[in-house]
């Protein structure tokens, strides 16, 4: 059970939302909502929520959000502790007050207590998707300890100054996956190719090209446990892209192209302990390419998905994809992606238990 003591702040108005997203986690959580919290959030918000002024039983985590200056100060003395394996506070403060040398000194010692401090460094509280995967990852799941490295979106290959060969994957797979291992415990870092947003709580990593994304998952590999390779990349690259913009002229014009580097093998000839999850996106049904992928590329899984399925490709919120082993494979049907990440990673795991 999570216990979530709302402070009088602006960020209380996150708090249904964070309670939202426990309880898709399959998480209970009590509220304590105070007199001067309700002038920003109503009780009726918290469906779903039991109100409670103290906890029916013992947390298995507390969290104190948002937390003001007041709050942290109190904490810090040992004053308003709640018993729990887990504590998390979340402060909620304006610029100023957060770089404060006094307020610097309570989160220090709450974080020397054990506390697990969320912060934005922009002020005002994080955002509530930071918040669940503190709470979540800290509660010691079944990837606890895991070291994930996970790759999302999609590359883009310079042909000029402006224009790119590139293509339509939206990252959210890739996306799905790293939140997921969040909540189970793992630690992630997401490689992201022209995605523009982060995933809270991962350590996060931009690029581009399919040559910034080899570069980059080669050299972060060598700290993982697993890499899922979920980023949808360009197999080919113009020989010879441009610096400038290059002018239309009558008549046609030819682009010639090379092959890009193939990232999962050379991760796999570098990293040979390492596990690897591959990603076979194919127009039609995706089983065999999926198969051939596994055994040419020495990856241990690979997930097959046929882009071409309405509702199902780049860019949608769902999937339907194949996980296929070197001894299982089996069908995923229609799934929200964050369901179909769930799968995989169970896969993953199994997998990476049957070969110890």
């Amino acid at each position: 059970m999570f216990l979530i003591s709302v402070g009088a702040a602006p960020g209380a108005l996150a708090i249904p939302t964070i309670v939202r997203e426990l309880a898709d986690a399959g998480q209970r959580a009590e509220v304590i909502l105070g007199p001067q919290a309700r002038r920003f959030v109503g009780p009726a918000a918290f469906f779903g929520a039991t109100l409670v002024e103290q906890p029916s039983e013992t947390p298995g985590a507390a969290l104190y959000a948002p937390a003001t200056a007041e709050t942290l100060a109190r904490l810090a003395r040992g004053l308003d502790r709640c018993a729990g394996a887990l504590r998390v506070v979340a402060p909620d403060l304006d610029a100023g007050t957060a770089e404060h040398p006094a307020l610097r000194k309570n989160l220090s010692l709450l974080r020397n207590d054990g506390y697990r401090v969320v912060e934005n460094p922009g002020g005002g509280m994080p955002d509530p998707e930071s918040i669940v995967a503190k709470l979540l990852g800290g509660l010691g799941g079944p990837m606890e300890g895991v070291r994930l490295l996970v790759t999302a979106g999609g590359t883009r290959e310079p042909i000029d100054s402006v224009r790119f060969i590139g293509n339509r994957s939206s990252g959210k797979m890739g996306l799905a996956v790293a939140r997921e291992a969040l909540r189970r415990g793992a630690d992630v870092t997401v490689v992201s190719a022209n995605v523009g947003v982060v995933e809270p709580g991962t350590e996060s990593h931009s690029v581009q090209s399919a040559g910034e994304l080899r570069d980059a998952v080669v050299d972060l590999a060598a700290e993982a446990d697993a890499l899922v390779m979920a980023a949808a990349v360009s197999d080919f690259t113009p020989a010879s892209p441009v610096g400038e913009k290059l002018r239309r002229r009558e008549g046609t014009t030819s682009l010639d192209l090379v092959p890009t580097d193939d990232i999962l093998a050379s991760v796999t000839e570098r990293y040979p302990d390492l596990f690897v999850v591959g990603f076979a996106a194919t127009h039609g049904d995706p089983l065999e390419d999926a198969r051939d992928k596994l055994g040419r590329k020495g990856a241990d899984l690979v997930v097959g998905n046929d882009i071409s399925g309405e509702g199902v490709g780049f860019g949608a919120d769902e999937n339907e994809v194949y996980v296929v082993g070197c001894e299982e494979e089996h069908f995923v049907p229609r799934a929200s992606k964050l369901e179909v990440a769930g799968i995989i990673l169970d896969a993953m795991m199994n997998e990476m238990e049957r070969q110890r």
